[in-house]
């Protein structure tokens, strides 16, 4: 009955672990904010998708209260603005405003303050701080006022997945909770088997298993992302170094869980083969 019990409770908690780390992984690095900018703030350093962003914050620029005898002279500034905007001193602070912005959007329910809007059907980037900082820049250059809006959208998704990231604010931090019931499974096998060494065993190859099926999954989940198309070559750029960028981040863990699942393994096979010399010593 004890090895029942155990076995039982070892697969339990392999079970749980399958969910719970996921689930954990998205709640830290996708649904709470510090870690969506954290792994989204790289793309800030990949020149051609920030060229790209630069010029479209740019021409949205409302520049309709320039007098039209000056629009000749603000066409270039604009242009050497779209050029010269990343490389500004403000364009770190702007770019990392802007990823806490669209997260906002992304995931109202998660942000202190809700979008007020509530216009936002599909997954976007609020690119207006960015826009402020060009039209900042501008202002200096020319000497006429230029008001940047509040907010400038740039849908990076469909409506289908906004309301997966709905699902995810809502189930990811359950993950934690299956931890728990994960780390207490484990240890009822260990309280009820009779050789602990095969709890360990069990865990250790249950790791390596699990190791190997969310890295297939990362890879189906990454090609699944990849396929939709945006229709737009910004948020386009967006979704493929952000879906890159996710999976190296996701397969750090995965590498760790094959560690831990080798080394929970090898250990139990040391502690297996110890347990059976050891009798044949006293004798």
């Amino acid at each position: 009955m004890r090895t029942f019990v155990s076995a039982v409770a070892t697969v339990l908690g392999v079970l749980l672990a399958a969910v719970a780390v996921p689930a954990i992984w998205l709640d830290r690095s996708i649904v709470q904010e510090d870690g969506f900018v954290g792994l989204a703030a790289p793309l800030g350093r990949n020149a051609e998708f920030q060229q790209q962003l630069a010029a479209a914050a740019v021409g949205t620029i409302d520049t309709s209260a320039v007098p039209g005898f000056l629009s000749d002279l603000v066409q270039p500034v604009l242009e050497d603005a779209a050029t010269s905007l990343s490389g500004l001193p403000g364009y770190p602070a702007a770019w990392e405003e802007t990823l806490r912005k669209s997260h906002r959007l992304s995931f109202p329910e998660a942000a202190a303050e809700p979008d007020p809007s509530g216009s936002v059907s599909s997954l976007t980037l609020d690119v207006a701080p960015l826009v402020a900082l060009g039209a900042g820049e501008i202002s200096r250059a020319t000497g006429l006022p230029l008001d940047p809006p509040g907010e400038t959208l740039i849908n990076v998704g469909q409506p289908e997945q906004r309301e997966w990231t709905e699902r995810l604010a809502t189930y990811a931090p359950m993950g934690y909770m299956l931890a728990v019931g994960s780390g207490i499974a484990f240890l009822l096998a260990l309280v009820a088997a009779r050789r602990r060494w095969t709890v360990l065993v069990g865990a250790g190859i249950g790791g390596l298993l699990l190791a190997g099926l969310w890295a297939v999954g990362a890879q189906v989940g990454a090609a699944q992302a990849l396929a939709a198309d945006t229709g737009n070559e910004v948020a386009n750029m967006f979704r493929d170094e952000f879906v890159a960028a996710a999976n190296a981040d996701f397969a750090a863990w995965t590498v760790g869980a094959a560690i831990t699942g080798g080394l929970l393994l090898l250990l139990g096979i040391v502690a297996g083969i110890s347990s059976r010399k050891r009798p044949r010593a006293t004798r």
